[in-house]
């Protein structure tokens, strides 16, 4: 699959001849949704009593430049773009370039191979900040009054006790919770979908398997996660590799059977960290989950 450097590539060389795939196949032209006032504002049908007033050439030039630009963004800083102005006009008047096409063709994929490099660089600086930063955290957070250690290094502070019975990890639990990061970002909460989440307690990560198994039916924890039982290298763009991370669960009961089956019905019904995100499953690291629940979470 093509990386997002490599989409950036080929849609802003493909929006350089914008006009003419507009005009042969508008829909699928990369750098032109369907919905953008050149296609919806086209032309009406044929049979229409008045025709259609030709758009101003000025308007029509600053949507492809905008739409060139866009497409730009991500490797802004490793363009010149006057360069590119001179390449483009160079091109639309079919004068020769500074760079054959093969000579073009070599330059692209070594500067793709280059930005991935980048990439790569940029992923493990941010993965080794989020470790040192996520140690100090839980460092500093297990000596503050409450907060208890598990053999495993989760951390996790009673802010409610319940009386009811307290969840195997084979069973299906319904929660609310909110899951943050260790400077407060908010990055997912059931609150804000206004229902809670159904979910089986052996089909997310780590530190919620363990947690709520500590926890009984009326309780509300606060959990902090090590990367390591939560989305350790893998974790999604809105976490971050190697994130420690913080949870505030209230365990409102453990489903019965029946009661888990028909969970995935419920439209708003959520799961929250899912194994499919899990550490240990490189190919499916991403957020809390909100698909329909219980059903949706796979035990690979």
């Amino acid at each position: 699959m093509m990386s997002f450097t490599q989409k950036s590539l080929v849609a802003a060389l493909a929006a350089s001849f914008a006009i003419g795939a507009m005009a042969a196949d508008p829909p699928d032209h990369p750098a032109i949704p369907p919905d953008h006032p050149a296609i919806a504002g086209a032309a009406p049908a044929a049979d229409s009593a008045k025709p259609a007033e030709p758009l101003d050439k000025t308007k029509v030039s600053t949507m492809v430049g905008m739409d060139i630009g866009h497409s730009l963004i991500q490797i802004k800083d490793d363009i010149d773009v006057k360069a590119v102005e001179t390449a483009l006009e160079q091109t639309l008047r079919g004068e020769k370039t500074s760079l054959t096409q093969e000579e073009s063709m070599q330059i692209r994929q070594q500067f793709m191979q280059q930005m991935q490099a980048k990439r790569v660089a940029e992923q493990k600086a941010e993965a080794d900040k989020n470790k040192t930063d996520g140690a100090k955290f839980l460092a500093e957070n297990k000596g503050k009054p409450g907060v208890k250690t598990t053999a495993s290094g989760l951390q996790y502070l009673v802010e409610k006790e319940g009386t009811g019975p307290k969840p195997k990890e084979t069973d299906t639990v319904k929660v609310n919770y909110l899951g943050t990061k260790i400077d407060g970002e908010k990055f997912d909460s059931s609150y804000d979908r206004g229902e809670p989440a159904t979910f089986p307690l052996n089909g997310v990560i780590k530190g919620w398997t363990e947690g709520l198994q500590l926890m009984t039916v009326g309780s509300k924890y606060k959990l902090f996660l090590p990367s390591d039982l939560a989305y350790g290298e893998n974790g999604p763009p809105k976490i971050g590799p190697n994130a420690a991370l913080v949870f505030e669960v209230e365990l409102l009961s453990i489903e019965k059977p029946a009661d888990a089956a028909d969970a995935p019905a419920k439209a708003g019904a959520a799961k929250p960290a899912t194994s499919e995100a899990a550490p240990a499953k490189a190919n499916a690291a991403k957020p809390v989950a909100k698909p329909a629940a219980t059903k949706a979470t796979k035990q690979e």
